[in-house]
């Protein structure tokens, strides 16, 4: 068996046109885009790199995006501020504060300063809130777009048993919820660290979801002939042959696990790409419900 590799750049492409189009129609009757506020602190590469990302998205989406960049030694009162700024701006739609923040002690309070009905990254406690209520809430992008790739890719979910290895607030815990709601109705286990042989947990799973955050997490000897496997992880593997001195790996075995899967998401390629849509989505839908709140 080869598994079916699940293109995130195919699919997510295909979701961004559809945004495209709903934004396109949000415009002509509003007379305005929808607007997504990032909020910057500091110089990091990776940060910067996914804040480009970002803007080059929300511009083929006809989205309008506005970047507050604030130097690393801004302290909490200088972005408590600019959060609190766009929260008042009407031009604004949604907000998101690039994580990590160089002084990781202040990130709690600053996303807790966001207004729910712009938290588009699904932090804030009322929308985790909402979420666990089952509840219309803004979801967190990755486990939004893990759930849109099973959904594109005609994963049967119903029913089926569901493993997911990594209980971050980020993506893990949510995605277990997500997986778990009714309308999806899949049965779920979620593992971690202190999880006794987990092998025993994922060669019995129809779907492995990995986001440990580190190298060959799963293995091909972990899974079920047949199963569906979404790698979330992004790790930087030493690579001297490249330019950048290293490659990007998933949580995965990709190669092994490709013999016995019959669908597996790449690293990179996979999620991350449909991690992007989904935030353009969520702004949309925040477009569109501020608009609904005025009328």
């Amino acid at each position: 068996m080869v598994a079916r590799i699940l293109d995130g750049k195919s699919l997510a492409a295909d979701l961004r046109a559809e945004i495209a189009a709903a934004v396109a129609d949000l415009r002509a009757a509003t007379g305005r885009a929808p607007g997504l506020a990032v909020v910057l602190v500091g110089d990091d590469p990776a940060s910067r790199s996914y804040v480009t990302a970002k803007e080059k998205a929300c511009a083929a989406a006809g989205i309008h995006s506005r970047e507050i960049h604030l130097p690393a030694s801004a302290d909490k009162a200088e972005v408590l501020a600019a959060v609190r700024a766009l929260n008042a701006d009407d031009a604004i739609d949604g907000i998101l504060v690039q994580l990590p923040l160089p002084d990781a002690a202040v990130e709690r309070e600053v996303l807790e300063a966001i207004d729910p009905a712009k938290d588009v990254d699904g932090f804030h406690p009322t929308n985790v809130g909402r979420l666990v209520q089952g509840l219309p809430a803004f979801v967190p992008c990755t486990p939004a777009g893990v759930l849109e790739i099973l959904r594109r890719a005609g994963t049967a979910l119903a029913g089926a048993s569901v493993v997911v290895v990594g209980r971050s607030a980020i993506v893990g815990r949510p995605l277990s919820i997500l997986l778990s709601q009714k309308g999806v109705d899949a049965t779920v286990t979620l593992c971690h660290t202190r999880t006794r042989d987990l092998a025993r947990f994922t060669r019995a799973a129809d779907v492995v979801v990995v986001a440990a955050g580190r190298p060959n997490v799963l293995t091909a000897d972990m899974v079920k002939p047949g199963a569906v496997v979404i790698d979330v992880g992004v790790n930087r593997v030493p690579d001297a042959a490249k330019a950048a001195g290293y490659r990007l790996v998933g949580d995965v075995d990709f190669a092994g696990v490709a013999e016995r899967a019959a669908a597996l998401t790449p690293v990179p390629g996979g999620v991350g790409p449909m991690t992007i849509a989904m935030l353009l989505k969520n702004t949309l839908e925040a477009a569109r419900c501020r608009k609904d709140a005025r009328a």
